[in-house]
């Protein structure tokens, strides 16, 4: 069955483009051009979304932070701006990738593909327990404290997996900012410190053990 591919843009020059590309690489592709539009095609399911942030009545920020909480798939933004605070606050909307135009079709098709094949391990992946008290489920991204889910948001559980599958092993903030957001090479240390302080705090609140370690000077790990 083909992956489905929403593609969220009010260029439709861009739409048409990037539909005949996707559908000639097998995938089945649904298009929008508002983000009203977006919002309802959004209902459908698609494994990928690919939005604009410039959309003419909603703006794919906006769009992304009301989709997110019933949205798991990947969200990546195509846009002309670059500023880092555009970045910083797209990744913050629960986006997990910010591809600046005019891109390359090629390279756009293949971190999609990159996306979805992560996506997939994710879904292959089973269950871990740690202290016996905290357990992650690798395959419905869960993570429950004494039996109770903690509310975890996409990027803080994208950290947690991360973290957890390396256990003992040490990042610092670029290299966990560029494996959990897809962002080559350009980390923000303040928004992953960030993340990892919500993590905390909601594994406090719910009266389970801290496993995410400070090293300090250099980076974080997960301890067992």
């Amino acid at each position: 069955m083909p992956e489905t591919i929403l593609i969220a843009d009010d260029e439709q020059d861009i739409v048409r483009l990037l539909q005949d590309y996707f559908e000639i690489n097998g995938y089945e592709v649904l298009t929008a051009y508002s983000g009203a539009e977006t919002l309802r095609q959004a209902e459908r399911g698609p494994d990928i979304i690919l939005l604009d942030v410039n959309l003419p009545d909603i703006d794919g920020f906006s769009i992304c932070t009301r989709i997110r909480s019933h949205v798991s798939c990947p969200i990546l933004f195509l846009t002309a701006r670059v500023e880092d605070s555009d970045r910083i606050r797209g990744f913050g909307a629960g986006g997990d990738d910010y591809i600046v135009k005019p891109f390359s079709l090629d390279v756009l098709g293949a971190r999609v593909a990159a996306h979805l094949r992560r996506e997939e391990r994710s879904r292959r992946k089973t269950s871990a327990r740690f202290s016996g008290e905290l357990a992650v489920d690798y395959g419905q991204r869960c993570v429950t404290c004494r039996g109770e889910a903690l509310p975890l948001a996409r990027k803080e559980f994208d950290i947690v997996e991360f973290l957890s599958t390396n256990a003992g092993q040490v990042f610092d903030k670029e290299r966990i900012y560029e494996r959990v957001w897809g962002f080559d090479g350009q980390g923000d240390s303040s928004v992953v410190a960030e993340h990892i302080r919500r993590i905390r705090a909601k594994l406090a609140a719910a009266g389970c053990q801290n496993h995410i370690e400070t090293v300090w000077g250099v980076g974080y790990k997960w301890k067992n």
